[in-house]
């Protein structure tokens, strides 16, 4: 596990590299606020995190629970989702705006074209909106 990264991983990097080519800029991993989210933008009062669908227990073609030290990963990721729940129930009531952008959005069978993802981000930046969650495309949703 030492070798899984937690920050600069191949999905924030598309999803940083497409805000920034379009005139955005942001801070990166802000330990002041709940959950360290991978990119702040402070003038729109947003937050975005870029989860790995693994490690954060999205349901998903991409999640399956380990087949070995089953309790262990069952505590680990069921913590993982308990604290992510928090942490964006703390960002929300301190008045910040959450965007959750899974893994499978980016990756996979089901991924989304990259330039639709950072339209809808950009939509959703420029909107009041308080809450985006962007995931890949299951046979329920068409794709």
């Amino acid at each position: 596990m030492a070798a899984i990264r937690g920050a600069d991983t191949k999905p924030e990097m598309l999803i940083r590299r497409g805000l920034h080519s379009r005139g955005f800029r942001y801070r990166l991993h802000d330990r002041k606020l709940p959950g360290r989210p991978d990119i702040v933008l402070p003038w729109h009062r947003a937050v975005i995190f870029v989860n790995g669908c693994f490690w954060h227990g999205h349901d998903c073609p991409m999640f399956r629970w380990p087949a070995t030290r089953q309790e262990f990963w069952h505590d680990k990721i069921t913590g993982n989702m308990e604290r992510d729940a928090r942490n964006i129930a703390a960002l929300l009531s301190s008045g910040w705006r959450v965007a959750l952008i899974w893994e499978c959005a980016l990756k996979g069978r089901g991924k989304l074209p990259p330039e639709a993802v950072i339209d809808s981000l950009i939509d959703w930046l420029c909107s009041a909106e308080k809450r985006l969650t962007l995931e890949g495309l299951t046979a329920d949703t068409g794709g």
